[in-house]
């Protein structure tokens, strides 16, 4: 059996493969970014990423890289690529550090240039306006429903949907006190102490300390940061923005609390993929609102599944009419999926087909 130090040489042997592999993967990307621009072709495929991860999942079965480690590893590969191509500027919901933040940069990577915007409709007049390439924004929680925000503006903008995450939402305690009878003061949102009931029972029972709200869990790392005796729950994004030790990470009453996520560009298309889905707008045909069970008919005829519908006050509209957002499998360019489409093309808005996070 190989010695300790006899197994690190065998690892940086490796690694110095990896290294030269990369580069040379490198050299060809920048190969693919040159004929892009000269096509004038898109820089980000999340179907052609999604193709990827399948591939290598598949040919890596049973093997200790889990389709969760490799696409820990190679969405940040993809991200310095496409910046290889050709940096991105992207918006976002803020603040800094905020779960929004952690979800763009695990697609866009560490290398692209980020803006922070105080609201969703901003982001969506970033994007409409083009002075930002990508927007992401939170569309749906699986604990508190849909942000009623982001359907109203992907109503209203001219924007579509290139690509959805689905971001589990993890909570972290961070302190400079190692010790917890040294803490006093816990900064968080109001929501997130709710999540984190459990946790702050548990180990501070006997003794007592004040919950603090805050705007943001990413100024309450900064708080905690700059305050004695005080501590924050946080992303993991925030703690390290603000170099806040991490003391318990995972502390969040409910595992499964997770967040979709979505990527908005201006006049995008993706290429269809085996795992698409649409997402549209309905409009009502008058006061009856006879579109929707039709609409839910030609669907059921032609076979195609329904995976979200959502009914929404229409606000420009003084008749108390409502319109619907929906989500459904398959791409626009698919047969069976345009000729139901077709049928109401008067009264649907196609914001996008786009790879589907959760098959």
């Amino acid at each position: 059996m190989l010695d300790l130090n006899q197994l690190r040489q065998s690892i940086d042997a490796i690694d110095d493969q990896l290294l030269a592999l990369l580069n040379e993967r490198m050299d060809i990307i920048k190969q693919v970014g040159e004929l892009k621009k000269k096509e004038k072709s898109i820089i980000y495929r999340p179907e052609r990423e999604r193709y990827i991860l399948d591939r290598l999942a598949q040919k890596s079965a049973n093997r200790l890289l889990t389709r969760a480690a490799l696409e820990a590893i190679f969405l940040e590969i993809f991200a310095v690529s496409r910046n290889f191509e050709l940096p991105e500027r992207v918006a976002y919901l803020g603040p800094e550090g905020s779960f929004t933040h952690q979800a763009a940069e695990s697609r866009f990577g560490q290398m692209s240039e980020y803006v922070s915007l105080p609201n969703i409709s901003a982001v969506f007049e970033n994007i409409a306006t083009e002075r930002t390439r990508f927007g992401v924004v939170p569309i749906e929680n699986n604990l508190e429903g849909f942000v009623e925000d982001t359907l109203e503006m992907l109503q209203e903008m001219p924007v579509s949907i290139v690509a959805e995450i689905l971001l589990p939402i993890h909570h972290t305690f961070v302190s400079r006190h190692d010790n917890l009878k040294q803490i006093r003061y816990v900064y968080s949102k109001d929501i997130v102490f709710k999540q984190c009931r459990k946790f702050l029972h548990d180990y501070f029972q006997q003794q007592s300390i004040e919950l603090i709200p805050v705007d943001s869990t990413s100024k309450a790392a900064q708080m905690a940061m700059e305050n004695e005796h005080s501590a924050a729950i946080c992303s993991i994004v925030a703690a390290k923005l603000y170099q806040a030790p991490i003391v318990f990470e995972n502390i969040e009453d409910n595992t499964h609390n997770q967040t979709r996520i979505l990527i908005l560009s201006k006049n995008f298309e993706n290429q269809p993929s085996e795992k698409d889905k649409i997402s549209l707008v309905l409009y009502p045909d008058g006061s009856a609102n006879t579109i929707l069970p039709q609409l839910m008919e030609a669907l059921m005829q032609h076979q195609i599944q329904l995976y979200k519908i959502d009914s929404r006050p229409w606000r420009k509209n003084p008749h108390f009419q409502n319109w619907w957002y929906l989500e459904v499998a398959g791409h626009y360019q698919d047969t069976a999926l345009a000729q139901c489409l077709q049928q109401f093309a008067t009264s649907l808005r196609c914001l996008g087909s786009y790879t589907h996070s959760l098959t």
